[in-house]
């Protein structure tokens, strides 16, 4: 399995992380005995990296990837996250940055996964009514205390970035990026290299759409939180499914899947970015990974940039109601 650095202070992970969000919630059916197979395999297959957050299941995905690592915790690094808040039903109750939060957030995070420490803690919404320096504070406590080994903020804006980083040193930001989401391009992305933060996107296969498997909204099952997406909607669908035949017939030219080569893209972008495609499948895993032995050329890229240049998607990334907890 390669390897990638993110940020300055240590942190080494495999080139490719998987996200376990799905084998929880949002994105339809679970199956727990296949979640925890994948996550097996991935571990099995070199991946070391792994991504959950207290939000996901209302912290039955930290439970289940707590219960899977346990007895490889010495190589295994465990990214969680802290700040949206929901309550026991699942409703969600908005974004808490304030210290108090975060030290109760910490500990109720260990508690579930059952591990002695968290190796990459993010502040997974910036909340507007708490100043960053606050909450990065109190996240550095959790450092000097052991209780964290690196921090790292999810969606956040440049200048938060930078008052954040100024408090104590981020090691990597979480954001999506994808080929039909490449916002970060223009300053968020600068902004990290500039501090020598890592980057880390989401949904870099755009939440499944770029793998080609969707054909019509009722590809979806019912319940699906991306039925409520903008993107997935309407004329918008339309319009994206044409971009994505034009990836697939790139990918066939190039003897690979659609999904293989918008994670080639990704990886192409920096040896600072290590993207974490979600999935609750070994099979698709299985794909994903072999996007590491993808081999790009100029000619390549430049044919990709023609089709999906920044903005050519159609639609917002979420629904309005999330949109405004984006990029603060």
């Amino acid at each position: 399995m390669q390897t990638r650095k993110l940020g300055r202070q240590g942190l080494e992970v495999s080139a490719l992380g998987l996200g376990c969000m799905g084998m929880s919630d949002f994105y339809g059916s679970r199956d727990e005995a296949e979640a925890v197979a994948t996550i097996n395999r991935a571990l099995d297959l070199g991946v070391t990296f792994l991504d959950t957050a207290d939000m996901y299941g209302v912290g039955a995905n930290e439970e289940l990837v707590g219960r899977v690592v346990r007895d490889r915790r010495d190589w295994v690094i465990v990214a969680t996250k802290f700040g949206n808040v929901r309550g026991e039903d699942g409703s969600f109750k908005g974004v808490n940055g304030r210290p108090e939060y975060v030290r109760a957030a910490c500990d109720a995070s260990l508690k579930r996964t059952g591990l002695d420490f968290i190796d990459l803690y993010y502040q997974h919404r910036v909340d507007p009514d708490v100043a960053i320096e606050e909450t990065v504070g109190a996240m550095a406590e959790l450092v000097a205390a052991g209780k964290v080994k690196y921090l790292g903020l999810s969606e956040a804006a440049p200048a938060t970035i930078r008052r954040a980083h100024a408090v104590h040193s981020i090691t990597a930001l979480q954001t999506e990026y994808s080929l039909w989401s490449r916002d970060v391009e223009a300053e968020i992305l600068p902004t990290c290299r500039e501090l020598g933060i890592g980057f880390v996107p989401y949904s870099p296969l755009g939440r499944g759409f770029l793998t080609g498997q969707f054909k019509t909204p009722d590809d979806l099952d019912e319940g699906d939180s991306r039925r409520n997406h903008p993107r997935f909607q309407g004329d918008a669908f339309q319009k994206n499914l044409d971009l994505v035949a034009a990836i697939g017939a790139m990918a066939a030219d190039k003897g690979c899947t659609p999904a293989q080569l918008a994670l080639a893209w990704v990886l192409a972008q920096g040896e600072d970015i290590v993207p974490i495609p979600g999935t609750k499948r070994r099979t698709y895993l299985e794909d994903n990974l072999k996007a590491l032995d993808v081999v790009l050329s100029e000619a390549d890229f430049a044919r990709i940039d023609a089709v999906l240049p920044p903005g050519a998607a159609q639609g917002a990334r979420y629904p309005q109601a999330s949109m405004v907890s984006i990029d603060r």
